[in-house]
């Protein structure tokens, strides 16, 4: 008699042999499939605190997109365009984590940098983030993922790329459980995919953790600005930039990684006096006591006529 098979054998069966260094991600045969553990999620209808506020990033011009927190070495990376690039040449921002620049990389042809990763290893940190942009344009968006080491006033040598050939991605780390999500275009819908980080960095994405269509994020169209996670919990950010506080559409929403589905979604105010506030960014940190935040961004500028932008960052850390 055979025996049934666990939904992790299932799905390891299903990309065996389909994925690896520089492949695409095969689709499975259903929508969704997971088999993460579960575990608590932050409860997205408690007040935000703030981390920091307006400060200015090496590249003067342009707004926060991505960030993610080096929990091991201390150290915040946010990404934003470079000041004079067509549209998809980024820079990767090195700060503390109370927002006091460290140091900074440009990364050539690599895409918007809505969402990047980070990896500790020893005393150095490793950036994952798209690349190989799509287009010279604010329209470029990366065709794979590249892993190098964060180097103060360099370009990044002896980059790793992974998944070439793939459409609008991104990723995002999970620092308490070392895991690498990946959200991209798979035939015309975005997916996200789940990876232990270790596997990842060797080039192995033959066994996802989770595999998921994403979810429909509110009633009608919405401008995605960032995503994280923690766990088997998904959390996206998204809105548009407003003047008045009143027009505020920022959302923040949780999405169970097993089910796929949306679990809870929220409108934030969190810096709603910044000027011309836009939600840009998420991530998850960990503070020196333990304490897990889940944080997320926003850009703002002087007035409408400056060219100037800043970054601040807040924070929910209540768990349920």
């Amino acid at each position: 008699m055979s025996t049934p098979l666990s939904r992790r054998t299932a799905l390891r069966m299903t990309g065996a042999g389909l994925l690896g260094l520089g492949a695409a991600l095969a689709l499975p045969a259903a929508d969704a499939s997971a088999d993460v553990p579960a575990s608590q999620r932050f409860d997205l209808s408690q007040p935000s605190t703030e981390r920091f506020r307006s400060v200015s990033l090496h590249e003067t011009h342009h707004a926060m997109q991505g960030m993610a927190y080096d929990n091991v070495n201390r150290r915040l990376y946010i990404a934003q365009i470079q000041n004079g690039s067509d549209g998809d040449d980024l820079c990767v921002n090195e700060l503390t984590i109370e927002g006091v620049l460290t140091g900074h990389m440009h990364v050539s042809n690599a895409g918007h940098g809505v969402s990047i990763g980070v990896e500790p290893v020893g005393t150095s940190s490793y950036i994952w983030m798209e690349c190989d942009s799509d287009a010279h344009s604010d329209a470029g968006r990366g065709t794979a993922l590249a892993r190098f080491k964060f180097v103060d006033g360099a370009t990044p040598s002896s980059v790793q790329k992974f998944l070439t050939g793939s459409k609008t991605i991104t990723c995002a780390t999970d620092p308490a459980n070392n895991r690498l999500l990946v959200r991209r275009n798979e035939g015309g819908s975005m997916y996200y995919s789940l990876f232990p980080l270790a596997d990842a960095a060797a080039g192995d994405f033959s066994s996802p953790l989770a595999h998921f269509p994403q979810p429909a994020l509110g009633s009608g169209s919405v401008t995605f600005q960032g995503y994280t996670l923690l766990g088997s919990y998904l959390y996206t950010l998204d809105g548009t930039g407003h003047e008045d506080p009143a027009d505020i559409d920022s959302y923040v929403t949780a999405i169970d990684m097993n089910t796929g589905t949306v679990v809870q979604r929220s409108l934030t105010k969190a810096g709603e006096t910044l000027f011309y506030r836009e939600p840009e960014g998420m991530m998850v940190y960990r503070t020196v006591g333990g304490n897990l935040r889940l944080c997320f961004g926003f850009a703002s500028r002087p007035d409408m006529t400056s060219l100037e932008r800043y970054a601040s960052v807040y924070f929910k850390d209540v768990l349920i």
